[in-house]
């Protein structure tokens, strides 16, 4: 009983918290700070400082503001603009045409960001005007810009692997590799959509391409070389052992560096506001993650987390049975938080749950994530669709119904996942097979 009344004040606290319009992370403190008082003899302040100091100087946190940063330098180059030019003449002639610009664009541009707002800006500020002039179904642009930008959290480097991984004491570099093949499949699966969508929808009459020929393609396809340069060295890096996820990261900031000096977009400007973007979102996800830490501290003290688990497995629930009740969890969280913050706020209960079931913490790192990503694209606090909102013009409720086919194939994609679990497992145990 005393469980359910600490959970009763927790929630009310945090939701007092959040409705008053302070920050999550101040709102994680301030639950925490409530339980300590309440439930434990330690003095709360000494207690708050170590915890959030240790969190803070993490060395595994040191790649999260760096990857952050490469993200940003590469958001101010011509980077969407080569992409599209790149990618345009082999796309064109696939059925759904030029439509999956967005969905490769957004997959390609996310193995160098980490950050889905950030994927949805770069592709879709050049993609939406040029698929508009074409004649593509307003809808279907939209719904696939909004669907595809999510893999900004899957595909290395994810911010919100980043955060979960130390969340829970996982290897980054591990969960890295675990979510290329799933981000991979996601993003097929969102072109299959496509494709089958252009093939049976009567309405379907874009601007027909002219057909060019194998020379100019090649030619167009330069502009790509230098951003797939890139990923290759940043993530061969880290699966041949040759750097960590840190210094992997370091990596990609210098090549971005270079890549943005090269087109010329690289001046003092660009690269302070870059700096300071990059500091402005590594300092919420900090502070998230500091509050997160403090609130796991205070709840492992009430015994709240091992009770639940203790009580979750008491009703004998057999691992799907689980998965799916966690699924729509994060599914209905997610309609109030962004992704991160689901994250961060809800590891200090479910990971002893999912330890007891006998869950791998790297798989179920994925399946987190797919499922945060939804998170993204479902109101009434979907990120990317008030990102959308403002590069569009269109209502929120529009929006959203233009994404929610790309909402039902996530919801598939983890049951995909719970199917085939070496999907996301494969690669990482490879790597921790391969001799260094």
């Amino acid at each position: 009983m005393t469980e359910l009344y600490a959970i009763i004040l927790f929630l009310f606290v945090l939701f007092l918290l959040l409705g008053t319009g302070v920050w999550v992370g101040i709102a994680l403190m301030g639950v925490a700070y409530v339980g300590m008082e309440l439930f434990t003899t330690r003095p709360v302040g000494d207690t708050m400082v170590t915890t959030i100091w240790a969190t803070s100087s993490s060395w595994t946190l040191t790649a999260l503001p760096l990857f952050i940063w490469m993200g940003e330098i590469l958001y101010r180059t011509r980077l969407s603009e080569d992409m599209f030019r790149g990618l345009s003449p082999w796309l064109a002639r696939l059925p759904g045409g030029l439509v999956h610009t967005n969905i490769v664009g957004c997959t390609v541009f996310a193995a160098v960001s980490g950050s889905s707002a950030a994927t949805l800006t770069t592709v879709g500020k050049m993609s939406i005007p040029e698929l508009r002039q074409r004649k593509y179904p307003e809808h279907i642009v939209i719904g696939t810009l909004a669907g595809a930008a999510t893999l900004g959290l899957m595909i290395p480097p994810s911010l919100a692997l980043i955060v979960y991984g130390v969340a829970v004491n996982q290897s980054i570099t591990e969960l890295f590799f675990a979510g290329v093949f799933p981000g991979l499949v996601l993003a097929m699966m969102f072109m299959g959509y496509v494709a089958a969508y252009s093939i049976l929808s009567k309405g379907w009459a874009p601007t027909v391409e002219r057909v060019m020929g194998f020379g100019e393609k090649l030619r167009n396809s330069v502009f790509l070389i230098p951003v797939m340069l890139l990923i290759l060295v940043v993530i061969g890096s880290m699966y041949t052992g040759t750097a960590t996820a840190t210094e992997a990261a370091a990596i990609g900031v210098i090549g971005a560096l270079v890549l943005a000096a090269a087109q010329g977009s690289l001046n003092w400007g660009s690269f302070r506001e870059s700096l300071m973007g990059a500091t402005r979102t590594s300092a919420m996800i900090m502070l998230i993650l500091a509050g997160a830490a403090f609130l796991k501290l205070s709840m492992g003290f009430t015994g709240l987390p091992r009770a639940l688990a203790d009580g979750i497995g008491a009703m004998e629930l057999t691992r799907f049975q689980l998965l799916m009740m966690l699924l729509v969890f994060y599914i209905i969280l997610g309609m109030f938080l962004d992704g991160i913050s689901s994250v961060v706020l809800t590891m200090a209960v479910v990971e002893p749950m999912v330890v007891e079931a006998g869950i791998d913490l790297i798989w179920f790192g994925i399946f987190v994530i797919v499922a945060v990503e939804m998170a993204q694209i479902t109101p009434p606090i979907g990120f990317n669709l008030f990102v959308l909102q403002g590069m569009t013009g269109h209502e929120m409720g529009y929006i959203a119904k233009a994404a929610l086919p790309m909402f039902g194939i996530m919801v598939l994609m983890c049951f995909v996942l719970i199917w085939v679990p070496d999907l996301a497992m494969w690669l990482p145990e490879t790597m921790r097979a391969a001799p260094r």
